[in-house]
């Protein structure tokens, strides 16, 4: 049974409705992308049972962007004054008039009060409903989708509210959300959802099967990274001192999971003093260390990401976000959930074709309660995965980069790696002309959460070849091609305007808005860049080459987890958001710009790393020595 049909098992005694009335609907969300691969067999049946979540229009949101600038930008005297858990949720959370009317609309349509039950963070409304219910109620019908692999998924291709409820609800669930990618089965644990656990089938770092012989130098960083090269690289010269006020957290998605011989491996040969040192593992919905698997395709990531995290960091300690169970796995909402209690709904307000749900009716998985507000949110934190922004709806993704706003209110400075195939999407996969995901399209895909403005994208870049780490870097065409491009859903901040305009007007793609979102008018990214090839780790009991953002993202999170460690020692508070600072002219010189190389995909060229931001490279890779004191200086 695939876990995006978990709720099958809901099939319990739920007493259908008899509906009483239905004001006249419109069309609130459709489904972003039709799947590719994916045939529509039958219709799902209609005494199923759905966990219907509502979420709820949230109160203030347009007040967000200038809301997180205040704490953000290097220019506010506000800058740094971070907001509490409380002061946001209670900010944010919706107004009594929103859950009156939604409440309303259930009960006019025939659900009895004791069966709507509204969220502790008052974001939600949930109530279990049979499938006939719910196509009633939004005038909608879900079917069965298979794939050829044997994965099945539930949906419909739209759904429709009252008029006057439609300004009160931001999108519900389980709905048109569709995860586009099929994932194939672990090969010694069948996973009940293989569409979980990662958020994309082609996450992770890539390898070229190369072996390394010890010992590399910095002469020959062009053709193994080390810890050494980075800190040369990016004149990463501090030493932590501050470690326990400081807070570092690296996400990783079940059955992710790093080895221990292989840390140890790697700090014997580059960290001695952190031999036998771990992450300190935080278990979210299940999450563990697993061992019966060793290939590169599961402890790749994992192994990768605490390395070098752990190394550049060190004595700092990791705080692992080891998220979803063996059996269902998890996505992006359930690590928000554990870190902000406010997220939450009744029971994890998450969506079955895209996250795990908590507690797992599935034999031999998670059965606890679903893990809400469980760890404060780190100071940092690097996710090296993503998805296509195809394979979302607005609301959905607006649901989302919401929640990361908020942490940036609290002080979390939120890093996801941009993507490894340039200007197309994962596993080199591009849109048609209706913007749907196809082997033949042609259409720039770019990545999702990466889109969203309150997150950091970090692309890749490379020692080029017969290059030092004297010598300025290229984007990164080794293996990979750094992930960039423009957004088909989330606005231009402001933060960005002056830096997108200026690419595009002094530097204009040739491409057509056939192509890429052309407007001037859109979020772009990345943001920033770090290496992201050749890289050394240890796995599985030995050394290999690893190319990606994947490589990027935890070492940028590294440089920031020493500058907060700086600041917090003198007893300022931690950056939080950085975006607004990095676009700052004042922050200029804090970043190497990159001048050469291109992100190709689609069947051409993609974009070309050029004089100053570029949907390739972003603003350049940091300084550490130049942007210490930098952000030292302010508030």
């Amino acid at each position: 049974m695939h876990s995006s049909l978990w709720i099958l098992a809901l099939a319990a005694a739920v007493a259908s409705a008899v509906p009483s009335r239905r004001a006249p609907h419109v069309l609130h969300e459709k489904r972003a992308a039709e799947p590719v691969e994916w045939e529509r067999t039958r219709r799902l049946e209609s005494h199923k049972v759905l966990p219907l979540r509502v979420g709820l229009k949230q109160q203030n949101m347009h007040m967000l962007e200038e809301l997180v600038l205040a704490v953000s930008h290097p220019e506010s005297p506000k800058y740094a004054q971070h907001w509490s858990p409380q002061e946001v949720a209670d900010y944010f959370s919706p107004s009594d008039a929103t859950i009156a009317t939604v409440k309303d609309w259930l009960l006019d349509t025939g659900f009895a009060s004791d069966r709507i039950r509204l969220s502790p963070s008052k974001g939600w409304i949930e109530v279990n409903a049979t499938v006939a219910e719910v196509e009633y109620l939004l005038d909608t019908e879900y079917h069965v989708y298979s794939h050829p692999s044997g994965t099945e998924q539930i949906g419909c291709h739209s759904y429709s509210v009252p008029e006057h409820v439609r300004e009160h609800v931001e999108l519900i669930k389980p709905t048109v959300h569709f995860n586009h990618r099929a994932v194939a089965p672990s090969r010694s644990r069948k996973r009940e959802n293989p569409n979980l656990g990662s958020p994309s089938s082609n996450n992770g770092p890539k390898t070229n099967g190369v072996k390394v012989t010890l010992p590399p130098t910095l002469d020959n960083c062009d053709e193994f990274i080390t810890p050494d090269c980075l800190r040369a690289l990016y004149q990463i010269k501090y030493h932590p001192i501050a470690t326990h006020k400081n807070s570092y957290g690296i996400v990783e998605f079940t059955p992710q999971s790093y080895l221990p011989g292989d840390l140890d491996l790697f700090f014997q040969n580059f960290s001695k003093s952190q031999v036998g040192t771990r992450p300190n593992l935080i278990s979210i919905d299940g999450g563990v260390l697993q061992t019966e698997e060793e290939d590169f395709g599961v402890n790749g990531e994992s192994d990768l990401d605490l390395e070098y995290a752990m190394a550049l960091t060190n004595p700092q300690p990791i705080t692992l976000l080891q998220t979803g169970d063996l059996v269902e796995g998890a996505s992006f909402d359930n690590w928000l959930d554990a870190v902000d209690k406010s997220f939450c709904t009744f029971e994890g307000g998450d969506d079955p074709t895209e996250d795990g749900i908590y507690p797992d009716p599935i034999p031999g998985g998670f059965d606890g309660p679903e893990s809400c507000g469980i760890v404060k949110p780190p100071n940092v934190v690097s996710v090296s995965y993503g998805q296509d922004e195809s394979t979302v709806t607005a609301a959905y993704a607006n649901r989302q980069c919401s929640e990361y706003a908020k942490l940036g209110l609290l002080g979390t400075t939120v890093l996801y790696s941009s993507g490894d195939d340039g200007v197309a999407g994962f596993g080199g996969v591009c849109l048609d002309a209706d913007g749907n995901p196809s082997d033949d399209g042609t259409k720039f895909n770019p990545s999702f959460p990466g889109g969203c403005p309150f997150i950091t994208s970090v692309g890749a870049t490379q020692v080029n070849p017969g290059s030092t780490v004297f010598e300025p870097e290229g984007a990164c065409e080794q293996v990979i091609f750094s992930g960039g491009g423009f957004s088909n859903i989330f606005p231009l901040p402001s933060f960005q305007a002056s830096a997108v305009t200026s690419f595009l007007k002094n530097h204009p793609p040739p491409y057509t808005s056939e192509q890429f979102n052309n407007s001037g008018k859109v979020r772009a990214i990345p943001d920033l860049s770090a290496n992201g090839a050749n890289y050394i780790i240890g796995i599985d009991g030995e050394f290999e080459l690893v190319f990606g953002t994947s490589c990027s993202s935890p070492v940028v999170g590294s440089m920031i987890t020493m500058i907060n460690d700086a600041r917090l020692a003198i007893g300022k508070k931690s950056v939080g958001y950085i975006n607004p600072v990095i676009y700052s002219p004042l922050f200029k010189i804090g970043f190497h710009d990159i001048t050469s190389g291109g992100n190709q995909g689609c069947g051409t060229a993609g974009f070309t790393a050029t004089n100053g931001w570029d949907p390739v490279t972003g603003v350049g890779t940091p300084n550490l020595e130049v942007l210490l004191p930098l952000f030292l200086a302010l508030p």
